[in-house]
């Protein structure tokens, strides 16, 4: 038996995660990691929804065997809006500022 929690972020990144756990709840059972891995597969529709299994933490001591998970991966827009001034005119394609560093002597 191979016992998977879902994890919140995988319920806001993937809409048909969160229907899942509002009919069925966040904890499931499998015959083997496969089965959840082929199972967490059927979720993934597009990059943004991407959703995984992955093992527990040796040390964790909840009664569950891995969780499936999601990350924020958003697009390279999104990451400009989110970048900071200098880190975003790089993006942009060079850095025109006036500032600079001081003279090496």
């Amino acid at each position: 038996m191979f016992v998977v929690d879902i994890k919140p972020s995988a319920r806001k990144r993937n809409p048909n995660v969160g229907e899942v756990v509002n009919r069925e709840g966040s904890t499931h059972t499998f015959e083997s990691r496969q089965a959840a891995e082929t199972w967490a597969e059927e979720f993934v529709s597009s990059t943004r929804d991407r959703v995984w299994i992955q093992a527990a933490h040796p040390a964790d001591r909840s009664d569950v065997d891995g969780y499936l998970l999601s990350r924020n991966t958003r697009g390279a827009v999104e990451q400009l809006e989110r970048a900071y001034d200098k880190r975003r005119r790089r993006l942009r394609g060079g850095d025109q500022s006036a500032q600079s560093g001081l003279p090496i002597e």
